[in-house]
């Protein structure tokens, strides 16, 4: 299937396509920057696809990099379907704007590897659940602030049951399936809707029990985030309240590949994990 249209993935390949025509010229940033008139800042802003790239600017680029006929119609095509509005955009008001880039991120990828200490992923929560959580944060949100946020999540969690569904393998710590939030009724509820898509074709869902001990990734949620197209490296995403992470050098990679490699072999296994939050659910009061 083709990969899902995300502008936000575009963004991100058009700015490693001119990295990679940076470097196949021998050209440091500040070369860059001082042959097309800029600081070497801007050359770094583009390559890191944390913004967009005007197209005035983009054909300097290219023309300085000598990039002519398909190639050049290629990348100034993928530029165009960059700046596309995502879905997500409608939600401004309801995601904080470095949150927004992650969405759109993984609305564009292929699959994701997760490790969740403490919550359900947001891809996965029920409706009752989010509001006790997002209620918990943000004690002051209106009704409609909490109403929007609850509308942006529903359409992310769309992406489980698209025709072109995105792979998730999450892994969940026991403490996730303990708490109890927003009340029993609630968790029992989120629980019964975890075993619900476990049964989904494109998710492996798996416990880590407490009994497992120490492990790899003690104290530390992430995600990572693996896309359809070759040349788009892999993205490492962590997050706290205000601020998020982004990890995309070889070896942070490497580094996060191998803790999930650990954590999900001291799991239980899928089959083993259901029947777990089954367990947890049947005795909650």
């Amino acid at each position: 299937m083709a990969p899902r249209p995300s502008p936000t993935a575009r963004r991100r390949r058009l700015a490693a396509a001119l990295r990679q025509l940076r470097e196949a010229r021998n050209l440091s940033c500040t070369d860059a920057g001082r042959a097309a008139g800029w600081s070497e800042s801007k050359i770094s802003r583009i390559e890191t696809g944390r913004v967009g790239i005007r197209q005035p600017d983009l054909e300097r680029l290219l023309d300085l990099y000598e990039v002519t006929g398909e190639p050049r119609a290629a990348l100034l095509t993928l530029r165009r379907q960059a700046t596309h509005r995502g879905w997500w955009h409608s939600y401004a008001d309801a995601l904080p704007a470095w949150f927004e880039e992650y969405v759109g991120l993984e609305d564009g990828a292929k699959s994701l590897l997760t490790y969740q200490n403490q919550l359900v992923h947001g891809l996965m929560q029920t409706e009752a659940y989010a509001v006790a959580i997002i209620q918990a944060a943000r004690p002051w949100a209106s009704a409609d602030e909490v109403e929007r946020q609850l509308a942006a999540r529903a359409t992310r969690q769309a992406l489980l049951t698209a025709g072109n569904p995105l792979h998730v393998w999450a892994v969940l710590d026991e403490a996730v399936l303990r708490r109890t939030v927003g009340g029993s009724a609630t968790m029992r509820a989120q629980l019964s809707r975890l075993r619900d898509i476990a049964a989904f074709p494109n998710v492996t869902l798996q416990v880590l029990p407490f009994d497992a001990g120490a492990h790899a990734s003690m104290g530390t949620s992430f995600e990572l985030l693996q896309f359809p197209e070759p040349g788009d490296t892999a993205i490492v995403y962590i997050e706290d309240h205000t601020t998020s992470q982004y990890l995309e050098t070889p070896g942070d990679l490497e580094r996060y590949t191998l803790v999930f490699d650990h954590v999900r072999a001291s799991a239980l296994s899928p089959e083993r994990s259901v029947e777990f939050i089954r367990q947890v659910a049947s005795g909650m009061t």
